[in-house]
Order: C-alpha cells, then sequence, then structure tokens
C-alpha cells in the first residue's frame, strides 16, 4: 500500500468517525486535520533540530565535532580531495541545476508526470530558502582549519547537506513511486543514500563544516522531505475524493 492510499484510508476514517460521533461535518475538515497532523510531525523534526542547535557551544558536542573532523581529514590524499570536490560540486547550484534537466528529459522521454519535476524544484526551493534564514538566524562561524575550497556564507546548518537530504531524499521517495525493474530501484536507492551521505561528508572532509552542521542540514531537509510527501500525497487524495 502507498502513501496516497494510507493517506486515503485515514481521510475515510475521520470522515467515518465524524459523521458517527456528530451526525454532520464540514467536508473538508478530515484534510485540515490531516494537514494538522502533517505539521505536527514537522514540529516534532523542527524539535529535534531546535535541541541540536542548542547544544553547538556545548564542550561536548564541541569534541565530538573535533574528533570526527580530525580523523576524516587525517584521510585526506590526492584521490579523495579530487572526489570529494566533484561531489561537493553536484551538491551546489550548478549540479543541482543539471541533475533537473536530466529529471526533465526522463520525466519527458520516460515517466510522463510532469508534476514530479515541479515537486522536485518546489522542494529543493523551500530548502534552500529555509538555509538561507536560519544560517542568518544562528550566525556560526566556519571551522578555523584549512579550507580547500572557497566559501563565503555562514556555517550552521550545512546547506549541502540540507538541500541534498532535500532534493535527493525526495528523489528517493519518487523511485519509489515509479514501476521501474526491483534491481534498478534497489540500485538507486543505495546510489542515493550514499551519494546524499557523500556531499555532508565532503564538507567535513574539505574543511568548511562541522559534523554537527552536517548532522543540522541532514535534519532539516529530512523535515522538508516528510513535510512536502505527506502534503504531496494530501493534495492528490483531496483531488480525488468524489465528497469534496
Amino acid at each position: 500500500m502507498n502513501m496516497r492510499d494510507m493517506l486515503g484510508g485515514f481521510i475515510r476514517r475521520i470522515r467515518n468517525f465524524l459523521l458517527e460521533s456528530f451526525g454532520s461535518y464540514q467536508q473538508k475538515m478530515p484534510y485540515v486535520l490531516m494537514v494538522a497532523f502533517a505539521l505536527i510531525v514537522v514540529i516534532g523534526g523542527i524539535n529535534l533540530f531546535i535541541e541540536l542547535t542548542a547544544t553547538l557551544q556545548t564542550d561536548t558536542l564541541a569534541d565530538y565535532d573535533h574528533r570526527i573532523t580530525q580523523y576524516i581529514i587525517a584521510h585526506r590524499n590526492p584521490a579523495l580531495t579530487a572526489y570529494f570536490k566533484f561531489v561537493t560540486e553536484v551538491g551546489d547550484l550548478h549540479g543541482y541545476l543539471i541533475v533537473l534537466g536530466i529529471s526533465i528529459l526522463l520525466t519527458a522521454l520516460v515517466i510522463k508526470k510532469w508534476k514530479y519535476i515541479a515537486q522536485i524544484a518546489l522542494v529543493l526551493l523551500l530548502a534552500t530558502l529555509s538555509n538561507v534564514m536560519l544560517k542568518r538566524f544562528i550566525d556560526r562561524a566556519r571551522p578555523g582549519i584549512e579550507h580547500l575550497v572557497v566559501v563565503k556564507t555562514l556555517s550552521y546548518p550545512s546547506g549541502h547537506a540540507m538541500s541534498a537530504m532535500a532534493f535527493y531524499g525526495f528523489l528517493i521517495y519518487l523511485v519509489y513511486r515509479i514501476k521501474m525493474n526491483t534491481i534498478l530501484k534497489w540500485s538507486l536507492y543505495v546510489f542515493l543514500v550514499l551519494f546524499i551521505l557523500s556531499i555532508g561528508i565532503s564538507r567535513i572532509y574539505l574543511g568548511v563544516h562541522f559534523p554537527s552542521d552536517i548532522a543540522g542540514g541532514f535534519i532539516a531537509g529530512l523535515i522538508w522531505v516528510i513535510f512536502c510527501i505527506l502534503i504531496f500525497n494530501l493534495i492528490d487524495v483531496f483531488r480525488k475524493d468524489p465528497v469534496t
């Protein structure tokens, strides 16, 4: 059972409950309640993000950041440096535009569902805009170690990690939705998960982020993925509901 079917089932249960309890109800009320549920899920994720943010100045987190960073940069070598510079470039704006262009091509030739492109673009836009606001609000400086790439913005949360989780995380969901060969589907799952992790690790390896920046970015990006998946599926159910 996919998420749209699950949401449809929840809507019907809410509708039946309201009918049994009150005899009548506003037709859109079940959808309002589901949106409220989606917001509760997001608030829970935001709370986790805030808890991590609150520990940024603690000695314990600073120790973890230092230990993990030193372990990763201790493995610097020309081959890894070239790989992580490439990965971090793909995780930047130009990389997303290229991947989005490939997605548009695949949609035009194979998938034929243009709403997926709009959804991908919206998730990436939300993650990018919210990252800019979070960076300015939290105002954390970059690590004071050697930077192997040029950076001009603040540190927390990592924009690369946040965008990677939002963009490629949502692609994982779309791969789940689209019918394809099972081996190909699982290969894409593994590739996308490893690529998200690689983008996060690349920022630590290149000396431009603390590990906690990456963790915060992943959490914030995942919040947007979960929220958008819930809302997009809820919109589908709402549009196909004959009662509304």
